[in-house]
């Protein structure tokens, strides 16, 4: 065979490569929907507006079964009339109906809240993203109720 085929073969397999070459480069390239960047774009609105930061939290209850969320939100109430000041959570994880309370930057502050409620509320601590601040209560106080007498 003479060096002509060679040169073919090379120039063949050169091409080869380069073609292979820019169908991998074009495969990289995203192009961008507008749908999708709308949805970006709300996920990072709806990220902004939730502030949470990692810390812990004392599960007191777990219900599963028929009248889950009922126990869950009747557990929810008693424990809010008993603690009015510490927040309580209620967190479907399926199938379990999860009743969380505090928001507690540290292991030792949530230790100190389990010492404190633990004769009534058994529990333990978990690590859970929380709120730095309380959560703000969309309730209207008798002050700011109108009333029909203007």
């Amino acid at each position: 065979m003479g060096k002509g085929w060679h040169i073919g073969r090379l120039v063949l397999c050169a091409s080869i490569i380069f073609s292979f070459f820019n169908f991998s480069h074009a495969q990289t390239r995203i192009v961008g929907d507008v749908t999708v960047t709308q949805m970006v774009e709300k996920h990072v609105e709806l990220n902004s507006r939730v502030k949470t930061i990692p810390g812990y939290r004392v599960q007191i209850a777990s219900f599963s079964g028929v009248n889950a969320k009922t126990s869950a939100f009747n557990l929810r109430d008693q424990f809010m009339t008993d603690y009015p000041l510490t927040q309580a959570y209620i967190v479907f994880d399926e199938p379990n109906f999860k009743v969380k309370v505090g928001d507690f930057r540290t292991r030792l502050e949530a230790y100190a809240f389990l010492q404190e409620i633990k004769e009534v509320y058994k529990g333990y601590i978990i690590r859970d993203n929380i709120f730095p601040e309380p959560p703000v209560q969309e309730e209207l106080a008798p002050d700011d109720e109108s009333s029909g007498d203007e």
